[in-house]
């Protein structure tokens, strides 16, 4: 089944066999942009989001006269198979053909050429191929089977089904591939194929999202080519990059829902934007562009934007229940139903439960919670209202690295007593613990990991005004506290010994008569067992509270202008205000290297072996190692226009432009060391406490960009595009939090190219792109933590970054029932313009890392998934071998990353009556691959390159999944 082409997403409508079955569609895709409020000030903006929103009760009003005439169109469409006339027909008449593919496959058109009504174009097209028009809205007009031409006798009539019944979607080898229809990219809601567009788009559909609904989200995003995913943290907190792009966290791929950001700006310190979101059963469909015109119409996406599209009433009628169990104590309840209540309004509920011990050896329960949603629908004729509340209550565990030794040729091995597929330096002893500082005591549980409790609530209305012209409205207002602790680990492991020679001076100085130093476990005074790994490591125990209050809204104009071909025309205003809070308390404590790391004190002893002081203090070196205490807003207004330029009726140029202004105000309180008057410890001689003093920040940053594509179409299912983008980034508030007073933020200018060519076919789906990409003037901050004196060390340098490559995205349909799906990129991504000199020890060293790669980045990343669809279609099998090729830890290039394969196998059975079950086991061969190595040693060189020990976060061990799904 297909639709010739989508007014939003894909709304597939089947007539067939006397029932419908429909499949996709919320609204147009990106544009906006979204942006905080202080708690004070939240109710006033939201106020002012809701006037700039105003043309939304508009749409209650009847459609307009206007809309509902029909216009004569000129029409030019070759001969060809009937299915692709029908979608080119579609797009020159800028409405949406619903029909049912498999019926006519094989069938041929006749040329269609002249002007007349849609209509009667497509009663040309269809005439003696077995179809009708079952209905024709003014945008919308659905196909069906023509009832046979000879009487057949009476059947009994078939139970009459429920009306929100719908059947399982057909897996990728099932059906006659259908053409991926797509708005995510562009501010547009006409139609356009994947294939059309200028530039790379990737769609996750119903079927693949239903394989995947239990990972998280950046590890979900592993099926797009050009995107390099870091999802070993667990299940939020985890990194993107794509084409090179130098930057971590999501600060360069924008994640949307239904077309507006999740959070306006995925740079903010310690607040990744996958903390803010879960994917689950409501998600209907992704699509995921990179590079092109993203950063024109979405904000803080010069690398990508990812659109979830979230199921609706009217177009998934239907649902589903699902129990994920596995190893860890996994378990997992997945649930959505959508109603179509009348003939204008659908229900959407749904959902997600789920508890786990971890996929490390925490000791503790580390992942539960989950989230709820519940939306509705109105649409009468072009116009449309949707409402959604959406709540999230959740808390999961953060992975950091963890100890890894070099053998004698230099290849990674395991510290002995340390599994690294399995264990963590979490545990129960680093769990409940209270850390003195300058206010009394602070609570350290690093069970509640990343807690997060969000609220958010979406408005979003259509209007049509009549000759193909309409506003698109969109408001969301979301409300969040969340609460992030975790170990972070410092420096690298150290000997016992070594360690303790390290401090005997220090002790010496503190506690005259010491004769020796000693090891014991904080919690019970017992000596240190050296029979162990004998290693001792230094940690970070962090928490942070960050509130935020967040409002967006945005406001598009677009239609239709005929003059030199066919211009889809677009114009839009994003607003958007935030604020942003970051409370941190860290102190440093001493571990013992092993799995659910032990606290460690050091004490000193006299000559007759007496206790006389303690270096230590309950297992930390330093309370307060850090302390900040911010309250930021950002404020963004920005104007975007596109023209979508129809030259001739397989050419089209995008041009594209955006303007945005960004406001940053905050507090920043200052701090000094203070010491809390125990003489007997060292631990609480330099606490970071506030100093009473305050500095306001203040600054605005503006900038402008724009961007030109083209495609020509080869035929109906294939195409060549080009696409060149002048962008930028603007500076985040949260870069002003560690030091208030820095002014080396700006605007960062980005160029970009990309060249390829795209194909949907038959027996092959293909999308071949080359890019490029190129950041001037990046700030790149070196931030290490001193395991000396416990504090961190910062250094900036001003560079830039280049990248070359290309990226593959094939799926292979031979012969039933075989399929083969590749995802490849290739990139060369090197550092430009990068030297500058330090003293070092009074002595001027410089620094050269010009040409050297990008850290973390592999320069081919490939994931290959041959599969096999038995049965009927009922069975499927797949497997999905990933390969990741050398990466480097630090700007330097001095710590390498040794390349990895990981082999995962996926198996769904389709059973009786909805239901199906399916098992997926990650990682089989349990691999030990590296993703980054430990960045609290420094950015710029990951720490002594001759040590025999390091610390590194890998992949997780082998992992497995068991699924029963019924659909109703």
């Amino acid at each position: 089944m297909r639709c010739a082409w989508s007014h939003d997403r894909c709304n597939t409508i089947v007539a067939e066999h006397g029932h419908q079955t429909r499949m996709a569609s919320p609204f147009p895709a990106p544009l906006t942009s979204g942006a905080p409020v202080p708690v004070r000030r939240a109710r006033r903006a939201w106020v002012g989001a809701l006037a700039l929103a105003a043309p939304l009760p508009l749409v209650l009003a009847p459609p307009s006269s206007a809309a509902q005439k029909s216009e004569t169109i000129a029409f030019d469409v070759p001969a060809q198979p009937l299915a692709d006339a029908l979608t080119q027909a579609a797009r020159q008449a800028g409405v949406q053909i619903l029909f049912p593919h498999a019926a006519i496959r094989g069938r041929n058109s006749r040329a269609l050429r002249g002007r007349m009504t849609p209509r009667a174009a497509i009663e040309r097209l269809i005439a003696g191929s077995g179809l009708r028009i079952v209905s024709a809205r003014p945008r919308v007009v659905t196909l069906g089977l023509a009832p046979p031409r000879t009487r057949a006798a009476p059947a009994a009539a078939p139970a009459r089904k429920p009306a929100w019944r719908s059947p399982p979607p057909t897996g990728p080898g099932e059906a006659d591939h259908p053409v991926e229809i797509v708005v995510t990219g562009r501010p547009m809601s006409s139609p356009l194929t994947a294939a059309e567009t200028s530039y790379s788009v990737t769609v996750i559909d119903d079927a693949r999202l239903a394989a995947n609904i239990t990972r998280p989200t950046a590890e979900l995003l592993k099926l797009v080519p050009g995107f390099w995913i870091e999802s070993s943290g667990g299940e939020a907190a985890n990194n993107v990059r794509a084409r090179g792009i130098p930057t971590d966290g999501f600060s360069s791929v924008a994640i949307e829902e239904n077309g507006l950001p999740v959070q306006y700006d995925g740079a903010l310190g310690f607040f990744n934007t996958d903390q803010s979101f879960r994917v689950d059963d409501t998600i209907a469909r992704v699509e995921a562009v990179r590079g092109g015109p993203s950063s024109l119409f979405s904000s803080n996406a010069p690398a990508g934007v990812v659109n979830f599209i979230s199921r609706n009433g009217l177009d998934h009628r239907g649902g589903a229940l699902a129990l994920t169990v596995g190893p860890e104590a996994y378990a997992r309840v997945d649930g959505h139903a959508a109603w179509q209540l009348s003939a204008n309004i659908g229900a959407t509920v749904g959902g997600f439960f789920r508890i786990s011990d971890g996929r490390r050896n925490t000791g503790f329960r580390a992942d539960e919670g989950g989230q709820a949603r519940a939306s509705l629908i109105w649409r009468d004729g072009g116009h449309e209202l949707m409402l959604d509340v959406k709540h999230i209550a959740d808390r999961v565990a953060f992975y950091l690295p963890v100890p890894l030794g070099f053998a004698d040729d230099g290849s990674v091995v395991p510290i002995p007593g340390f599994d690294p597929l399995a264990d963590t330096l979490a545990g129960p002893d680093t769990n409940g613990v209270a850390m003195r500082s300058a206010r009394g005591t602070v609570d350290f549980n690093l069970d509640r990991g990343t807690t997060t409790r969000l609220t958010s609530m979406t408005a979003a209305a259509r209007i049509p005004l009549g000759s193909g012209w309409s506003i698109t409205s969109r408001s969301r207002f979301r409300r969040s506290e969340t609460q992030r602790n975790a170990l972070f680990p410092t420096g690298s492991p150290v000997p016992a010994e070594t360690f303790l020679a390290g401090l005997t001076a220090t002790a010496r100085s503190a506690f005259p008569n010491t004769t020796a130093l000693a090891l014991r476990y904080a919690g019970s005074g017992a000596a240190f067992d050296m029979a162990g790994s004998g290693l001792t490591l230094g940690g970070n125990l962090m928490t942070i509270d960050l509130p935020m209050r967040e409002v967006v809204t945005d406001q598009r104009l677009s239609g239709t202008l005929r003059w030199g071909g066919t211009h889809q025309i677009a114009a839009g205003l994003t607003v958007a205000d935030y604020s942003y809070g970051f409370h941190r308390y860290t102190s440093t404590a001493l571990l013992a290297v092993e799995g659910q790391a032990r606290r460690l004190d050091v004490v000193a002893l006299d000559q007759a072996g007496a206790v006389i002081g303690r270096v230590t203090d309950n297992g930390f070196q330093r309370y307060g190692s850090l302390y900040d205490d911010a309250d930021m807003r950002s404020s963004a207004l920005a104007f975007y226009a596109a023209d979508e330029w129809q030259v001739a009726p397989e050419v089209r140029i995008d041009l594209g432009l955006r303007w945005e202004r960004v406001r940053v105000r905050g507090r920043v309180a200052g701090t000094i060391a203070v010491d809390l008057g125990d003489p007997t410890t060292l631990a609480d001689d330099a606490v970071t406490a506030p100093s009473g003093t305050v500095t306001q920040v203040r600054h605005h940053y503006a900038d402008a960009g724009w961007s030109i594509g083209a495609s020509v179409g080869l035929s109906p299912r294939s195409s060549l595009f080009a696409r060149y983008t002048d962008s930028f980034r603007l500076p985040s508030s949260s870069e002003f939090i560690g030091n208030p007073m820095r002014s080396d933020q700006a605007s960062v200018p980005i160029r970009m190219a990309e060249a390829g060519v795209k194909h949907a076919g038959k027996h092959l789906t293909l999308s071949a792109t080359l890019f490029y990409t190129r950041f001037d003037r990046l700030p790149f901050v070196d931030r290490r933590f001193d395991t000396v004196t416990n504090t961190y060390v910062e250094r900036t340098a001003i560079a830039g970054t280049g990248a070359l490559g290309a990226e593959i995205e094939a799926v292979f349909r031979p012969v039933e029932p075989f399929d083969f799906t590749l995802l490849a990129t290739l990139q060369d991504s090197r550092y430009r313009d990068f030297q500058f000199t330090e003293l070092v020890g009074g002595v001027p060293i410089k620094r050269d890392y010009r040409g050297n790669h990008l850290v973390r980045v592999p320069p081919l990343n490939l994931r290959a998934m041959p599969a096999l669809t038995l049965a009927g279609g009922r069975l499927r099998v797949e497997a999905s071998l990933a390969l990741f090729g050398r990466r480097y830890a630090d700007i330097a290039n001095t710590r390498e990353l040794p390349p990895y394969t990981l082999l995962d196998l996926a198996a769904t059975a389709q059973l009786k009556s909805g239901w199906s079950v399916a098992l997926r086991v990650d990682n089989v061969t349990n691999s030990l691959g590296l993703t980054e190595g430990n960045p609290r040693t420094g950015a710029f060189e990951a720490g002594d390159p001759t040590s025999r020990y390091f610390l590194a976060r890998p992949e997780f061990g082998r992992t497995l999944r068991l699924t029963a799904r019924h659909r109703f």
